[in-house]
This record gives C-alpha cells, sequence and structure tokens, in this order.
C-alpha cells in the first residue's frame, strides 16, 4: 500500500508517484488526495459541496470557480456520481454538479493499489488448451464491460475509456499472436471461423460463455446489456438489435436461443443463452460422441394422445379482463429466472428442476382460455401437448381408469426422450375435476372416482407446467383446488373489450357499408370466441352476393342466429387481438 500511503502524506501533490499517471493538474489532484483520506476513514462518498468547502473555504463562495475539476475528474473517470440518475457529465453544467455525491472509482482505487494501470499482456507462446484461451477471452469481455459501464455513466470522452480501448486492442492483438503460433485447433477459434461470427457477433457468443463458466448473476444474458456491451452510441444501439432479432445469424443457426420473460415494467425482455449442444461441444470438446436429440413433432406421430401445438401468438396478442392480464402478469414474475434462481438457492427448488406449475383456466367459453394457454407458452418459448379430456371416456370405455396413468406416462416420456418441457394441456377437464361421489352406488360412479383419485395423484407428484381449462369453477373438487398453485378466471369481455376484438377481427380488405359501425355492434354481449365465428359466418355470407359488402344488418341477422343457440356445436378456442 506504498502508493496509497504516499499520495495521501505527501503534502506536494505532484511529487507523489501516482502523479503522473493521473493527466490532471495538481488541484484536480487535491480533491484526489482529499477523497482518498476520507476513503481510508470509511467515508466512501462525498458531497461536491463538502470537498471544495474543505479545500478552498466559503468566503464569497469562492468553491464555485473550482467546480471545473470535478468535472474534469469525472472525465478522467477518476471519480464517479453516486445517483439514482446520473448526470451526463458531457452535458452537465458546473452548478449541476454542485449537490452531487461523488465516490473514487475502481480504477482509482486499483492505481493507489499498484501504482500502474498497465496492463501485463500475455506473453507470446502457443495455447496450451482450450481453457488457457478463454482465460484470454474472459479477459477481453471483462474489458468490454468496462467500458461499458463507463459510457452508461455518461463518461464517454473520459481518458478512462481511452486506457481501456488501448488495453483492449492491445489484448486481441496478442490473442492474434498467439493464436497463429498455437499449432493444435483451438476448440472455440475453430468454432467462430466455421461459423463465420464476425467481431460482434463473437462478443455476445463469448459473454453468454463466461456466465455459463462463471455462474454469476445472469446480468450478461439480457438483450439490452448485450447490445451495449458491443454499441458505442445510440446509433449502434439501434443497429446492433438486429444481431439478436430471430432472423439473425446467431439465432437463426440455432448457436444460440432465448427465454421471454415479463419486466418489472410489464414488458417483455429476452434472456439469451447458449444452445445446448453448442455449449457442451466448448465445455467439453474432448467428448466426441455427437448426440442425436430427437424431435418432439417426429414422436408424436407415434402416439394417439396428444396433439402437439406451436404457438403462434404471445400474451401481448391475447384480449383479455385486465383483472385475468394481471393475474398473468404475476405468473410469469413467478416464472422470472432470477425468481427461480433465488428459489434454488434457498433450497426450495432443486438445481436441475425447472419450473414447476399447476393453473386452472375458468370461465364461459369463448373467452380465451384455450388461446391463453397457447399464447403463455410462446411466451415461455414451451411447445403444447394437448390433449381434450372430454374423449377419456368414449375413447377407453372400461379402462379410463388405467388411461389416465397413462396420459402422464406418456408424457413424461415424450419430454425425457426430447429433453423438452412442453406445456401439458388439459382441455375441458370438468370430469376430472368434478365433486367425486361421496355414496357409491354404481360401477359408473366407482369407475369415476378411481379415475380421479389416479388423477389427484398425478396432480400431486406433477413436475412441469400444467395448464387444465373448466367452464364451472364452483363444481370443482376442494382436493383439487388445493393442488392447483393458480386458479385464473376469464371474464366476458366488457364493451371496451368487445370493440377492441371487433376491430382486431374484421377482415382489413373487406369493403362496408357506410352506416357500419363497430360501437353499435360492440354492444352485443358476446365472447370472444362468438365474434370470431360471427365474423366468418357473415364473411360466408357476404361473399355469395353478387356485389359483396358488409352492412350492420348482415352482422345483426347473424348475431340473432347465435343468440338463439343455432351454432351450439360450434367451438372456439378463444381470442386473438
Amino acid at each position: 500500500m506504498k502508493y496509497l500511503v504516499d499520495f495521501i502524506e505527501n503534502k506536494n501533490v505532484e511529487q507523489t508517484e501516482i502523479f503522473a499517471q493521473l493527466k490532471c493538474e495538481a488541484e484536480e489532484a487535491k480533491v484526489l488526495q482529499l477523497m482518498a483520506r476520507r476513503f481510508i476513514n470509511a467515508q466512501e462518498e462525498s458531497m461536491v459541496t463538502e470537498l471544495l468547502t474543505e479545500l478552498y473555504g466559503n468566503e464569497n463562495y469562492g468553491y464555485l470557480d473550482h467546480l471545473g475539476s470535478i468535472k474534469t475528474l469525472l472525465e478522467l473517470g477518476w471519480i464517479s456520481q453516486q445517483s439514482f440518475t446520473p448526470l451526463k457529465v458531457s452535458e452537465v453544467s458546473y452548478l449541476e454538479l454542485l449537490n452531487t455525491a461523488v465516490t473514487l472509482t475502481s480504477v482509482f482505487l486499483k492505481l493507489l493499489e499498484e501504482g500502474s494501470l498497465e496492463m501485463t499482456l500475455p506473453e507470446v507462446k502457443p495455447y496450451a488448451d482450450h481453457l488457457e484461451y478463454l482465460q484470454d477471452q474472459f479477459f477481453r469481455i471483462e474489458l468490454y464491460q468496462k467500458m461499458s459501464a463507463i459510457r452508461h455513466n455518461g463518461h464517454e470522452q473520459s481518458l478512462g475509456i481511452n486506457r481501456i480501448q488501448n488495453k483492449l486492442e492491445l489484448l486481441e492483438k496478442r490473442i492474434e499472436e498467439r493464436i497463429a503460433e498455437t499449432s493444435e485447433n483451438v476448440v472455440l477459434d475453430r468454432f467462430f471461423k466455421q461459423k463465420k461470427l464476425d467481431e460482434k457477433e463473437q462478443v455476445i457468443f463469448l459473454a453468454l460463455l463466461k456466465e455459463e463458466y462463471s455462474a454469476g448473476d445472469n446480468s450478461l444474458r439480457e438483450m439490452n446489456a448485450l447490445i451495449d456491451l458491443i454499441s458505442f452510441d445510440e446509433y449502434e444501439r439501434i443497429k446492433n438489435r438486429s444481431l439478436l432479432e430471430d432472423g439473425a445469424r446467431l439465432v437463426s443457426d440455432e448457436i444460440i436461443d432465448y427465454e421471454e420473460m415479463l419486466s418489472p415494467f410489464g414488458g417483455i425482455s429476452r434472456a439469451f443463452y447458449i444452445v445446448d449442444e453448442v455449449l457442451q461441444g466448448i465445455m467439453h470438446p474432448q467428448k466426441k460422441k455427437k448426440v442425436h436429440k430427437l424431435k418432439l413433432n417426429m414422436l408424436i406421430k407415434e402416439q394417439d394422445l396428444f396433439e402437439l401445438i406451436d404457438p403462434v401468438t404471445s400474451l401481448e396478442d391475447v384480449v383479455l379482463n385486465p383483472k385475468t392480464h394481471e393475474t398473468l402478469n404475476n405468473l410469469m414474475h413467478q416464472m422470472d429466472r432470477e425468481v427461480v434462481a433465488y428459489l434454488i438457492k434457498w433450497g426450495i427448488k432443486e438445481k436441475k428442476q425447472g419450473i414447476d406449475a399447476r393453473i386452472i383456466f375458468h370461465g364461459p367459453p369463448g373467452t380465451g382460455k384455450t388461446m391463453t394457454a397457447y399464447s403463455l407458452a410462446k411466451s415461455l418459448k414451451r411447445q403444447v401437448l394437448s390433449f381434450d379430456c372430454s374423449k377419456i371416456l368414449s375413447m377407453y370405455v372400461g379402462e379410463s381408469e388405467k388411461n389416465v396413468r397413462k396420459i402422464f406416462d406418456t408424457y413424461y416420456d415424450l419430454t425425457d426422450k426430447t429433453k423438452t418441457e412442453p406445456i401439458l394441456l388439459l382441455n375441458e377437464a370438468d370430469q376430472f375435476l368434478s365433486s367425486r361421489s361421496s355414496g357409491v352406488n354404481s360401477s359408473a360412479d366407482q369407475m369415476h372416482n378411481q379415475m380421479q383419485n389416479i388423477f389427484l395423484e398425478q396432480i400431486e407428484s406433477f413436475k412441469g407446467i400444467l395448464i387444465a381449462t373448466t367452464n364451472l369453477l364452483e363444481n370443482i373438487d376442494v382436493a383439487f383446488s388445493r393442488r392447483f398453485n393458480y386458479k385464473i378466471e376469464f371474464k366476458k369481455p366488457n364493451f371496451d373489450q368487445r370493440i377492441e376484438l371487433w376491430s382486431k377481427m374484421l377482415p382489413k380488405d373487406a369493403p362496408y357499408e357506410e352506416e357500419f359501425s363497430i360501437e353499435k355492434i360492440a354492444k352485443y354481449d358476446l365472447t370472444g370466441g362468438q365474434i370470431n365465428l360471427i365474423i366468418k359466418n357473415t364473411a360466408y355470407a357476404v361473399a355469395t352476393t353478387d356485389e359483396p359488402l358488409f352492412g350492420m344488418n348482415d352482422f345483426i341477422a347473424e348475431i340473432e342466429k347465435e343468440k338463439r343457440g343455432n351454432f351450439d356445436s360450434e367451438k372456439s378456442m378463444g381470442f386473438l387481438s
């Protein structure tokens, strides 16, 4: 600590051993000297006003003439602001700094401790193995992170960022020189060349790989954090988003993938990760055996229980009652990676255990239960294995109990073989969930109770995400109700929601008569499923006329038919926005 002691004890700051490296005037160095003295006395941050008045007094407010020293030190990166809303240094006025709290940066503290900020470059010699290569590359990512942090705090013009930039350039050149000296193929370098990844794509990949090795806080997985890493200004941030969109090479070539999660502010954020097969090839290059991953859609063809759904709509596409949306948002929060990480840390969940949730969607037909299940799966980047519970008795007469267990056994078999976690959707699960008979009077009652007992047993031990839909929550057996984490109600849409539904579902390119009014037809109390059906039936009727034109009477006629129950046999899975 000799450099620290020398700096805080020397009355002539210009004679200290580190002064030449500060690249500032003596007056500015005195501010750092005072802050260093305070730091070793456990005062990490100081108000600018206090610093200047201690150094220069407050007679005639003369200390105000020295505010420029504070701005210079911020620009150099030796001090930083301590504020929830940091000011952008290049744009801030002197007076805006007056009541700001400042602290010494980690870079300056390192200078005090080591006496130099010069980086020790790795020796130019062949890489012994891929881990040695990764060590250099991870140090490279740390430098990118430091530059990103400086830019984020508004220090774009600081000498600190220039120093780091110079270090980064030297390190990248040294990595190239060592690769050139290495006769053996380095796994990751060969991978970059095979995939033809450019510099920015490599940085994104390396940042995600560093997260895997370090088991850190996952801060580098978030989309904006990755973009900030490789962007030097706002224009580049906008341009570089394309590197992480669905059509980008890293995503389309199945090198990286992402999970969509609800952000604290209600939006959907993306958390990226390296695809498992690629990750294993990098982390365990000695394993030459290629694992052929079975695709779920191939195995589905071999069984007759489930329908496989690849959802195309997300939660943002579904029009729902505000309270229903709120409950779903809370559900998404509890499925967030950070929340799951806490549960693992506290011992509530096992490390290898995925997200578990048992959910009931209940409400009238046509209110969007099934479509919301699909949309939730899309937001979680999952497929859906859907089973129509109304078929269980007709499909397996006399074997219903046996085949209730078969539903779950088949689900587990499919997920185990494909190493995937699809959502299990049990549509129209009323007969599974309804109250059991207290007095068993017939073999049918006995069979029904036995079937429900088995279903209860499977629900109790289910691992994964299960959604059951039902029209009548009040008929659900209490024992089942306790086994479900979430019971989410789907109400009929109100007037405003019906306007939104009609607006979204009506054909965009169709001709409408002048008197047509969405507000008028939205007054009819209809569910989203009914609106969807009415629009389709009206379209068929209008298309057969000599001069197709959608009129109010056409829609009202179909609405009246629906109201009279002419199409009760029709089913609708939900409704979209």
